[in-house]
């Protein structure tokens, strides 16, 4: 069984290492989300990952945009939405919204 690692802690121990590092956060959801509010997952820049958002498609678009973020300095808030006929193939099982902000941590 594998160990879970808090996102934060996870986030300094990188930031120790001297690697940049986003930090997306569940902000709002409706409908159907496999994560809560609050919910979050840190980036480094080799595209190391730890956390979680929502699985799916939508966690490697955030893992994609945390990147950019990272480079730019500039947040982004991020919203996924579908119908319930395109929920699967996204990730969110039963249709719903769910909003993700993304941004750089500073030492």
């Amino acid at each position: 069984m594998s160990e879970i690692i808090d996102p934060l802690t996870q986030a300094k121990e990188w930031q120790d290492q001297g690697k940049k590092v986003a930090l997306a956060t569940v902000v709002e959801t409706w409908g159907s989300s496999p994560r809560p509010p609050g919910s979050q997952l840190v980036v480094n820049e080799d595209a190391g990952f730890e956390g979680s958002v929502s699985g799916g498609c939508i966690e490697g678009a955030v893992v994609t945009e945390a990147m950019d973020v990272m480079e730019t300095g500039v947040p982004k808030l991020m919203e996924f939405g579908v119908s319930d006929a395109m929920a699967w193939e996204v990730g969110l099982a039963c249709g719903g919204t769910v909003k993700v902000f993304v941004e750089k941590l500073e030492a």
